[in-house]
């Protein structure tokens, strides 16, 4: 039986090695730390982050690790649930055996790989390139076959060359996992099983949980949901910070991990094309399908990156301190967290964090 996570009346606890603390990913099961105050955790702040979620969010279930270990939890971290645009960030993981294999071949265009949609694209649309599309700059305005984009931010159609323009779009990430598909033969979830979930010891991954949908007849991309658990989605971020390695397995290339998080659009442009996160305390750039943390004051936060979804879901990783924080919040409760406390909570996590 699933036991419920703790509601952390002392919200610091772990069973750490009692031998070293140096970055380890976990194993069959996560370890907590017992002593986190040693390695620097503040305990009062701990109690006030607790409070703040029971107060002033929705999230259902935190964590946060350490050096691989869990230094803090909060809620039910053990519960599959749709985890919204985080998809994205897990599709650009897959993609990338399948670029460094040549299967994958981000230069092509739409045109060569024979894409069209309901709605015929135009002759400069079919320009985009497969890293248009997971760059989110394929200059494609179409409505996808699901909501939570930025669409209403679209210029007009055929206005903007391949490339140029940065818009978050559903359309440009769900065609690219449909081209995943077609140019690897591989399903999509079957790749998250062989790639993540097994490779990583997901402890919730359920394979019968995952599911497409969409409007066919907007469009014949449909989006590729998938659900996670809290704690596995901290085991993604575990590996995305590990550089791809997980115990001596090279799971995702080095070289891969940096070409994600290589800003292909400043927050510069982002803040312009779409405003929604001016004065958030927080500007973003974009990599390919991962949000990059730019302009940042607290070293704690110096090269940060993000997965994120709608509700408030995120992965995200702090490279400098070798933190990682996964929430979810169920949206089956239909409670949505505002844009402003999805991205407090991400800093209030580090907060707590207060080395000598």
């Amino acid at each position: 039986m699933k036991r419920l996570a703790r509601q952390l009346i002392l919200p610091l606890i772990l069973l750490c090695s009692i031998t070293s603390h140096a970055q380890t990913n976990p194993g069959a099961t996560w370890t907590y730390n017992e002593t986190p105050e040693k390695d620097g955790w503040d305990r009062e702040k701990a109690r006030a982050f607790s409070n703040y979620l029971i107060d002033s969010s929705y999230i259902t279930g935190l964590v946060v690790a350490h050096k691989g270990q869990i230094v803090f939890d909060y809620g039910d971290i053990e519960e599959n649930s749709y985890i919204a645009s985080c998809r994205k960030s897990v599709l650009a993981m897959l993609y990338g055996r399948y670029v460094e294999a040549g299967e994958i071949d981000l230069s092509k265009t739409l045109t060569d790989l024979q894409i069209d949609d309901v709605t015929p694209l135009l002759p400069k649309e079919k320009e985009a390139t497969v890293q248009d599309l997971i760059s989110a700059r394929s200059g494609i305005y179409l409505k996808a076959s699901n909501g939570g984009d930025f669409i209403e931010y679209a210029p007009e159609r055929g206005s903007k060359q391949p490339g140029s323009y940065w818009l978050y779009n559903n359309w440009d990430f769900n065609c690219a996992g449909y081209i995943f598909e077609q140019e690897t033969g591989k399903n999509i979830y079957d790749e998250v099983e062989s790639q993540l979930a097994i490779p990583l010891q997901m402890q919730d991954w359920s394979r019968a949980l995952q599911r497409k949908s969409g409007d066919l007849e907007q469009s014949k991309f449909p989006a590729y949901h998938m659900w996670f658990s809290t704690r596995d989605l901290a085991r993604i971020g575990q590996l995305m910070l590990q550089e791809g390695r997980w115990n001596d397995q090279q799971v995702i290339s080095k070289n891969w991990i940096q070409e994600m998080l290589k800003q292909r659009t400043t927050s510069n442009e982002l803040n312009t094309n779409v405003p929604l996160y001016r004065g958030s305390g927080v500007d973003f750039g974009y990599g390919y399908m991962w949000w990059l943390w730019e302009n940042t004051t607290d070293d704690r936060l110096k090269n940060a990156y993000s997965a994120m979804g709608a509700w408030g879901q995120s992965i995200t990783v702090y490279p400098e301190i070798d933190v990682v924080v996964a929430y979810k919040t169920k949206s089956a409760y239909r409670r949505a967290n505002s844009r402003q406390v999805r991205l407090d909570v991400l800093k209030k996590a580090v907060e707590m964090y207060e080395p000598e």
